[in-house]
């Protein structure tokens, strides 16, 4: 646990120098390679049949370069996924290589034991880029323990135990954490998650209220219309109404939750967005039977949104904490909980440390991704790409597109039949497989798996927009009934 005190904000600056070449190109794949990864499938039998196939005859990848992927065959694919919304600045960026290569020859490990200089450099560069209330960080190693903790914080800094999330939100697979994971194609069939109820999803496409304005997207793709006046939105009302009578009915009268952890955005949801007003009244609500507000950005946060660089100020909320994962380390395994020095102060009742949280490896890489957006315009490159994407997206019109929604670099394209109901698994898979068979390679979520799901690595460009718009487009009028 780091706090951002005079002692921290004192550290010096830029230890960790490197210079930004272009990447570097990527040699031809050997005859070599492609033999040793046909002599490799026969282990694929040894990880477990349990992780997610998307692909019918899947991809095996071996190198990384900016936002493209090369196979064992050599064959380039466009990512348009970035390893799940985790590649934030490109593959194998060269400044982000460079700091790790530097550091591992100073020094891998020590636990939090004892403070690092780069772990100290990072707690202060990574809470300027918060609000001044967050100022203490917990790091770990993954989203999952990031909430983990999160919930953890709000449980001993309450009193409570029970928390609140929402339907349709994603959190993690740990044991203590699938409860607030409210998809039940994600639920693992045991005990999880004690002490964890669910609101009504406040879901303007899919849910029984919502119209075109209500989403804070810059395409309004939604069939139904908005009677709302300007700056009101009916169906946030209505979706809060719902919250309230859950605080109400589920939670004793004289208090309330311990706390309420909930996306900026759903992702593997489907990039499900709220109704513009919901969340801040929802915060506020929550605020006020003296519960805690958690934040998970683990998939929207660090520019990717464009237009903020975290969702839960372009939600206009204020959290009590914020947990961070995926693109906070470019697909460096690490994670992180930043909150409040009053609740970080609940874990003062007993010992705690992570053992590989916070570590120096990991300090120096989160440091160096941050250096690189900000560097290389990449939150504004969110914004311009992501607003043309979304445009160019909706500009199709499409039968098979029943919706089109996010913001900047985190989209949504929901898959719809002849008569706008979910698209069949069978359909899914086939415009699956024939976008990825056209070297590009998206995601699927929401609750029926129809959702493309399109979070790239940020420096795409508005040429990589237009093909992966071309080739969904193509992909969706080829697929058969």
């Amino acid at each position: 646990m780091f706090s951002t005190n005079k002692e921290i904000s004192t550290c010096k600056r830029g230890i960790i120098h490197s210079n930004s070449p272009s990447f570097h190109h990527l040699p031809a794949f050997a005859g070599g390679r492609l033999e040793k990864m046909n002599r490799l499938d026969k282990f694929k039998s040894l990880l477990p049949k349990s992780n997610i196939v998307f692909y019918r005859k899947p991809v095996t990848v071996v190198r990384g370069q900016k936002q493209f992927l090369y196979d064992a065959d050599g064959k380039k694919y466009l990512d348009m996924f970035a390893g799940i919304v985790t590649v934030s600045v490109g593959h194998c960026h060269p400044k982000v290589n460079s700091a790790l290569k530097a550091q591992l020859d100073k020094l891998w490990h020590t636990t939090c034991i004892y403070h690092t200089e780069p772990v100290l450099e990072y707690a202060a560069a990574l809470t300027a880029k918060l609000p001044e209330h967050l100022s203490v960080c917990f790091f770990t190693n993954s989203g999952s323990e990031a909430n983990d903790l999160a919930l953890a914080l709000a449980r001993l800094h309450t009193g409570r135990f029970d928390v609140l999330s929402m339907r349709n939100g994603y959190h993690g697979m740990t044991q203590a954490v699938m409860g607030c994971t409210n998809l039940g194609t994600w639920k693992q069939p045991m005990p999880a998650g004690l002490g964890v109820l669910k609101a009504m999803n406040a879901d303007p496409y899919a849910g029984p209220w919502g119209g075109k304005r209500c989403r804070d997207s810059p395409v309004d793709s939604i069939s139904r219309d908005c009677a709302c006046k300007p700056g009101q939105c009916e169906a946030g009302d209505k979706y809060l109404t719902q919250f309230n009578e859950t605080l109400r009915f589920d939670f004793p009268a004289a208090s309330g939750p311990a706390g309420y952890i909930v996306e900026s955005i759903q992702g593997v949801g489907g990039t499900t967005q709220f109704p513009k007003n919901f969340l801040p009244a929802a915060f506020d609500a929550v605020h006020a039977k003296g519960g805690v507000c958690i934040a998970d950005e683990v998939q929207t946060g660090f520019g990717r949104l464009g237009s903020d660089f975290w969702g839960f100020q372009a939600n206009k909320t204020r959290p009590d904490i914020v947990t961070m994962a995926k693109g906070i380390g470019n697909g460096f395994p690490m994670g992180a909980c930043v909150t409040t020095p009053e609740i970080a102060a609940s874990f003062g009742k007993a010992l705690y440390f992570n053992t590989y949280g916070g570590n120096p490896m990991a300090s120096v890489v989160g440091k160096a991704v941050l250096d690189v957006i900000e560097e290389e315009g990449l939150q504004k490159n969110c914004d311009v790409v992501g607003t043309h994407f979304l445009k160019s997206l909706v500009s199709l019109k499409n039968p098979k597109i029943g919706d089109v929604r996010g913001k900047g670099l985190m989209i949504g394209v929901e898959m719809v039949d002849e008569d706008g109901k979910p698209l069949p698994v069978q359909r899914s898979g086939d415009v699956f497989e024939a976008i990825k068979d056209a070297g590009i390679l998206v995601g699927k979520g929401g609750i029926n798996g129809n959702v493309l799901r399109i979070k790239p690595p940020m420096c795409i460009t508005k040429e990589d927009a237009d093909r992966t718009v071309a080739a969904i487009d193509k992909a969706l009028k080829d697929s058969k009934p």
